[in-house]
């Protein structure tokens, strides 16, 4: 038993490697809010790669702009540190590629509709608006799916989502998307493999 336990080093380390993420994920966050990252954002970019890399023990290879903050620069400097898709372009249900000068980044669907921050705190919705617009949105994609593959993008924060009076629709929504065929619930590096899957034919 003791064999499968980490040691104090090795939870001591682990400790180190957390904080080590919070304060380079804190330092962008902090930054975004006063517009510094915009400044240095290879520096960030990097302080942040590497953070992530030592706490998992291997490096992203997705990447979400605190706040959905980007210049147009960023693109570019994202795929200069090798990363591969990005979840900061609200413009499309399917994947598709953004041209950089360091190659092509996969955009991954992402939302500001059915996005918690958006809905709740900024618009003010009931918690019921949720399941209602969850379902609605799902429903519609499901049927376009029928034909050309779909991506819901589904934005959740604990301390939004999490809460007693709305967690409920969270787990009722799953429950809905979760009991039709053809539904696989996906990281955004499982559609990342599975878009380049499916294009790799095509590419000249």
């Amino acid at each position: 038993m003791h064999g499968a336990l980490p040691s104090a080093n090795d939870a001591q380390h682990r400790q180190g490697a957390v904080g080590a993420h919070q304060r380079a994920v804190g330092r962008v966050l902090v930054e975004a809010i006063e517009g510094g990252w915009l400044e240095d954002q290879r520096g960030a970019i990097r302080d942040t790669i590497a953070a992530i890399r030592d706490f998992t023990g291997r490096k992203p290879r997705g990447w979400e702009s605190p706040g959905l903050t980007e210049t147009f620069e960023t693109i570019d400097l994202l795929a200069e540190e090798g990363v591969e898709y990005v979840a900061d372009w609200v413009l499309d249900d399917q994947p598709c590629e953004i041209a950089t000068s360091n190659g092509p980044v996969v955009s991954v669907p992402y939302t500001v509709e059915m996005n918690d921050i958006a809905m709740m705190q900024i618009a003010h919705h009931p918690s019921s608006e949720w399941l209602q617009r969850g379902i609605d949105t799902f429903d519609r994609l499901w049927r376009e799916g029928a034909g050309i593959p779909r991506v819901m993008a589904i934005s959740v924060h604990p301390y939004i989502s999490g809460v007693p009076h709305r967690i409920g629709y969270v787990e009722k929504l799953y429950r809905y998307i979760l009991s039709r065929e053809g539904v696989a619930m996906w990281t955004g590096e499982q559609i990342l493999d599975w878009y380049k899957s499916q294009t790799s034919g095509r590419k000249k």
